[in-house]
């Protein structure tokens, strides 16, 4: 078991210090992040913990660890610090809208009060990723910032699934497996499944909101990962046609064989323009930058959009671009909350002692169904003249 390392140096930000340094988080206004930036002392290593829990709060920050590949790193002016704030700031949406919706398993309905949103990034070195020669010093030096932010600033820092994690280079160890050894607020249930379950109920209520029958329909997806491929088995279950964009060959391949048509990422315009009643979007961010959301508002036969991708709008004026064009878009946060209530669950259950099981969080899943249906018809019936995020607040707050 890893000692306790004291080969770092810490930076802590307060709300206001983070605001000056991501000034996108004052279009929040109960956004107020508190960040607690680790640096290894001879590696090349960063983790930024961010979260909306008070210091001495003993408040429980719930989100996964981030440790970040490639295609964000290479993002031009990327940082650990602005994406932990960023995902901090949606996964405390979540809660929100989990606690607005009472969608959740029975331990979490009962402390609700005490969940707030927060994030862990960690900007690796090449070498020290997942799977590569270095993981698991790259992974020790998380789990002691995680006990040192838990130890020194009194909160309970609880985290799970994210991009960046599987199979360590011993070819045996689950990295979350790893974590969850040595650290107790790390969860290893697969919170993928839970998250594409409420997904997919999402998607059959506004489905239904918007009048469209499931059966006959025509679905794009955006990725085909974990949470996609499990959507698009539902779909091709329920008598839909799913449409693909995926960025792995292999996978599209696989789709292919079962004969899905595919698309590669390059040839996303060609995608979105295709005749479709809704479009589920699941890759790893920015799969409704504005080029795309002029694709969808021209898209004549789109009605829906849901998803689950975390930083999926950079330009957030592509809600409104959306309901111009009438055509309804869930927020990722609401549909996506699933993830985030299945880590919440299982470590909420270990506390009190009691069994968990994947099967409950499945189950709880199916309560998206009925927001989505009611808050969709709710849009239309009004002329479009509110977004589904207004419509829900409107009849569930």
């Amino acid at each position: 078991m890893p000692a306790l390392m004291t080969e770092f140096t810490k930076t802590v930000l307060s709300p206001e210090e983070t605001l000056k340094l991501a000034p996108e988080i004052g279009r929040v206004p109960t956004a107020h992040v508190w960040v607690y930036r680790y640096r290894h002392v001879t590696e090349p290593w960063t983790l930024s913990i961010a979260t909306h829990a008070q210091p001495d709060s003993h408040m429980l920050s719930l989100g996964g660890f981030r440790i970040a590949p490639e295609t964000r790193t290479s993002i031009p002016g990327w940082n650990p610090d602005h994406e932990a704030i960023d995902l901090a700031i949606g996964m405390d949406e979540k809660v929100f809208w989990s606690r607005l919706l009472k969608v959740g398993g029975p331990h979490v309905q009962r402390d609700f009060s005490r969940i707030v949103g927060g994030k862990c990034v960690m900007l690796p070195s090449p070498g020290s990723r997942v799977g590569e020669p270095r993981d698991r010093e790259l992974l020790d030096f998380a789990i002691s910032c995680f006990k040192d932010v838990e130890q020194e600033h009194g909160f309970l820092l609880t985290t799970g699934q994210d991009l960046g994690h599987g199979v360590m280079s011993d070819g045996k160890t689950g990295s979350l497996r790893y974590l969850n050894e040595h650290y107790k607020g790390s969860v290893i249930a697969d919170t993928g499944h839970p998250t594409a379950e409420g997904n997919y109920w999402m998607l059959v209520g506004m489905m239904k909101g918007a009048g469209v029958s499931l059966k006959g329909s025509v679905v794009g997806l955006i990725g085909a990962g974990n949470i996609g491929l499990h959507i698009i088995d539902h779909l091709l279950e329920d008598g839909a046609t799913p449409l693909v964009i995926e960025a792995r060959a292999d996978k599209r391949a696989a789709l292919e064989a079962r004969g899905v048509k595919c698309w590669a990422p390059e040839a996303k315009p060609d995608f979105l323009r295709q005749p479709m009643d809704a479009l589920v979007v699941n890759a790893a961010g920015n799969s409704l930058d504005m080029p795309s959301v002029a694709l969808c508002a021209a898209n004549a036969r789109l009605k829906v959009i849901n998803g689950s991708e975390n930083l999926v709008m950079p330009d957030p004026a592509g809600e409104d671009v959306l309901r111009r064009a009438n055509k309804v878009f869930c927020p990722c946060e609401c549909g996506g909350m699933m993830g985030y209530l299945t880590a919440a669950e299982e470590y909420l259950s270990h506390v009190a002692g009691d069994a968990f099981t994947i099967e409950s969080m499945m189950q709880a899943a199916r309560g998206l169904e009925a927001p989505g249906e009611r808050a969709t018809r709710h849009v239309i019936a009004d002329g479009y003249s509110q977004t589904m995020d207004q419509a829900l607040r409107q009849l569930y707050g």
